[in-house]
C-alpha cells in the first residue's frame, strides 16, 4: 500500500490501518457478489430489488434514503451526505443489466461466485462493478465524520440499458430536488487500462456519441408474391437500406476526437503513431481510413455518425407481397450538431425512395469540461497511486445517463478507476461478464481516493 493510500485510509478511520483497508475491500466484495446476484435484468428491470438490496444496506448505516418508483417495479434510490456551500456531487449508477443468453455462458449469468480471481456474472462490469466503488466510497465518507465541503448524492437508477426514461431522465422531471445545486458528477464511460508494457492510461469520458434510432417506414400496394411490381414496400426499405450502404457518412474530427487520438498516439507503434497524431491529415487518405475501419472499428466509430441496420419486418408469409414494410436503424452521430440536422440530411439521401423516417429516440449532444477540480483530482491521484499513468478525455462510442445530466448544466465524467490489462476479457454486454478481484480491490481506495481529494479541502 502506498504513502496516498495511507493517508486517505487513516482519515477515514480509528481502526488499525490495514485491518481497515482490508475490511472496506472483503465488504465491497461482497456487495458486488449478491449485487450480481439480483436479477434486474432489462427488460422488465425489476430494478426495485435493487433498490431494497441498497436500501437494506443504509439502514443498518443510519443513513436517510429515498425511493420511487416511475412505473410498478423500476425503483430508484438516492441518499444524500450534507456537505458545505461547493457544488454537489452525484455518484450515479444504473442497476439495471443487459440480458445474457445462457446457452453460451461457462457459468450462471447471475452467478456472483468468484473462480480463477474473477467475480462472475452479468453486471461485473457494466455497471454494478463500479456502482459498488461508488457504494464503498459513500459508506467510508459516512462512517469517518469527516466534514465535507459540499453534498454529495448516491443515485442508483432504473432503465439506463433501454435509455433511461424510466431512471434518471424520470427523475428529472418529477425528482427535479435531486439535482438542485449539483455541480459534478461521476458515472460511467472511462476506465483504466494497462498495455502489455506496463503503460497505464485512464480514459475519462466527457462526451459521447449522440444516440438517434430511427425507423423507416415503406407503405405501397400489396399483391401476390407471383406477380411483382415495379415497386414495393419491401423494395423501398431494400433500396434505402442499400443507399446507406453505399454511401458511408464522410468522416470527420471535432475536437475532443482530436485531442484523445494525439494523446494515444505518445504510447502507440510507429505504423499507427504519426496518423494518430495528426488524424484531421491522416482521415485524407483513403487507405488509412479503409485500414482503421477493418482493424480498429471503434476508432472508425469516432471519426464519423453510423448507422447500423439492427432490424426489419415484411410480410407474414412468403406468398404475399405486404402494404407495409419497415426496418430500424441505430445511428449514433458526432455531439457537434443537433439529431434534427443529421435526420434531415439523411433524408435528403433516402428519401427518393419514398420511404418514411419516424424517430424512435433522439438525444441532444453535449461537452463536459476539464478545467474543474475534479478532472485535475482524477490526474492528480491516479498519477499518485500508479506513477507514470495518464489520464486522457475520451469519447464514448455508447451512451449513458450522462447526457441527461449534461442537458443540466452538470459536469459529468465517465470514469472508474480499475485497471484492465491488456486482451483482458471483460464480456460487457457479452459472453461470461466478469471482473478481476485484485483489479477490484485496488480500485476500492482508488475511487475513494479521488472522491475524498474533491470533498474534503
Amino acid at each position: 500500500m502506498n504513502t496516498f493510500r495511507i493517508i486517505v485510509a487513516l482519515l477515514a478511520t480509528s481502526l488499525p490501518l490495514q485491518l481497515y483497508a482490508q475490511s472496506l475491500e472483503d465488504e465491497a466484495v461482497s456487495w458486488l457478489q449478491q449485487y450480481i446476484q439480483i436479477d434486474t435484468i432489462n427488460p422488465p428491470g425489476n430494478e426495485t430489488r435493487a433498490v431494497d438490496f441498497l436500501a437494506a444496506i443504509f439502514e443498518a448505516e443510519g443513513i436517510e434514503y429515498e425511493t420511487a418508483e416511475s412505473a410498478p417495479g423500476r425503483g430508484n434510490i438516492w441518499a444524500r451526505l450534507e456537505g458545505g456551500d461547493e457544488p454537489g456531487l452525484i455518484l450515479l449508477q444504473h442497476s439495471d443489466v443487459v440480458p445474457a443468453d445462457e446457452e453460451f455462458w461457462t457459468i450462471p449469468v447471475l452467478s456472483g461466485a468468484i473462480r480463477d480471481g474473477y467475480i462472475l456474472g452479468r453486471g461485473a462490469r457494466d455497471m454494478k462493478g463500479l456502482g459498488t466503488l461508488h457504494l464503498a466510497t459513500f459508506l467510508a465518507l459516512h462512517r469517518s465524520g469527516v466534514e465535507l465541503n459540499r453534498n454529495v448524492v448516491f443515485l442508483a437508477t432504473a432503465d439506463e440499458e433501454a435509455g433511461g426514461f424510466y431512471g434518471v431522465g424520470w427523475l428529472i422531471e418529477n425528482r427535479p430536488e435531486i439535482f438542485e445545486d449539483i455541480g459534478i458528477l461521476l458515472n460511467e464511460g472511462g476506465g483504466g487500462s494497462r498495455s502489455e508494457e506496463g503503460d497505464v492510461v485512464f480514459g475519462v469520458e466527457v462526451t459521447q456519441k449522440v444516440p438517434v434510432w430511427l425507423r423507416l417506414n415503406a407503405i405501397d400496394t400489396p399483391g401476390h408474391g407471383s406477380s411483382p411490381r415495379t415497386t414495393s414496400s419491401v423494395t423501398r426499405i431494400v433500396q434505402a437500406l442499400n443507399t446507406l450502404l453505399e454511401n458511408p457518412f464522410p468522416p470527420r474530427i471535432i475536437g475532443p476526437v482530436n485531442d484523445y487520438f494525439a494523446a494515444l498516439s505518445v504510447d502507440m507503434s510507429e505504423e499507427w503513431a504519426g496518423s494518430y497524431a495528426d488524424i484531421s491529415n491522416a482521415i485524407q487518405d483513403p487507405a488509412f481510413v479503409q485500414r482503421l475501419h477493418e482493424e480498429r472499428p471503434g476508432h472508425n466509430s469516432l471519426l464519423r455518425d453510423t448507422c447500423s441496420m439492427t432490424r426489419m419486418s415484411g410480410s407474414s408469409k412468403i406468398n404475399v407481397i405486404p402494404p407495409e414494410a419497415w426496418a430500424e436503424l441505430d445511428c449514433r452521430i458526432l455531439p457537434d450538431k443537433p439529431s434534427e440536422q443529421f435526420i434531415a440530411e439523411l433524408d435528403d439521401l433516402i428519401g427518393y425512395t419514398g420511404v418514411e423516417i419516424q424517430t424512435i429516440m433522439a438525444f441532444t449532444p453535449a461537452i463536459s469540461e476539464t478545467n474543474t477540480r475534479l478532472f485535475r483530482a482524477i490526474e492528480s491521484v491516479t498519477q499518485e497511486l500508479h506513477p507514470g499513468s495518464r489520464v486522457l478525455p475520451s469519447v464514448s462510442t455508447g451512451f449513458t445517463d450522462s447526457h441527461f445530466t449534461r442537458d443540466l448544466g452538470i459536469v459529468s465524467y465517465g470514469f472508474n478507476p480499475l485497471i484492465t490489462d491488456d486482451g483482458e476479457h471483460s464480456g460487457v454486454h457479452g459472453n461470461d461478464e466478469q471482473v478481476g478481484e485484485a483489479a477490484f480491490r485496488q480500485a476500492v481506495g482508488d475511487f475513494y481516493a479521488v472522491v475524498r481529494n474533491v470533498v474534503i479541502d
